[in-house]
């Protein structure tokens, strides 16, 4: 199974992540903001990182810019999550792996980790 970071800043959809995804028999660790998030990385890396788009502190695209320039970090894949349609996402930000839009499907998330990262950590 996969270790996975969620970094996410409201409490209700990093919960629900967490819960779906350490049911499913994944590691879960959480991080409330980008900052948080990459001290996160830096104790465990993960297989895979959902990054919410719009948090305090640091936002999704400035920890994928931060995480990017990080030889340890550079080649983890992302999934950008948000409200915002992808067309809007993809103008101000590059190099997430996938998009997960919100509201989203619980079958959404499992079948992104399955295509991102595959093989038998996906479970």
């Amino acid at each position: 199974m996969a270790t996975v970071l969620i970094v996410e800043d409201e409490f209700g959809i990093a919960e629900v992540l967490e819960a779906l995804l350490g049911d499913a028999g994944h590691r879960v660790l959480t991080a409330v903001n980008g900052e948080h998030g990459l001290r996160r990385l830096a104790e465990a890396a993960p297989d895979i990182v959902f990054l919410d788009y719009m948090m305090p502190v640091m936002d999704g695209p400035a920890t994928l810019r931060a995480m990017q320039s990080e030889p340890a970090s550079r080649a983890i894949p992302v999934v950008m999550m948000s409200s915002l349609p992808e067309s809007v996402i993809a103008g101000s930000c590059s190099g997430y792996r996938a998009f997960l839009r919100k509201p989203f499907l619980l079958r959404s998330v499992t079948d992104l980790i399955a295509e991102v990262i595959g093989g038998d950590k996906a479970g």
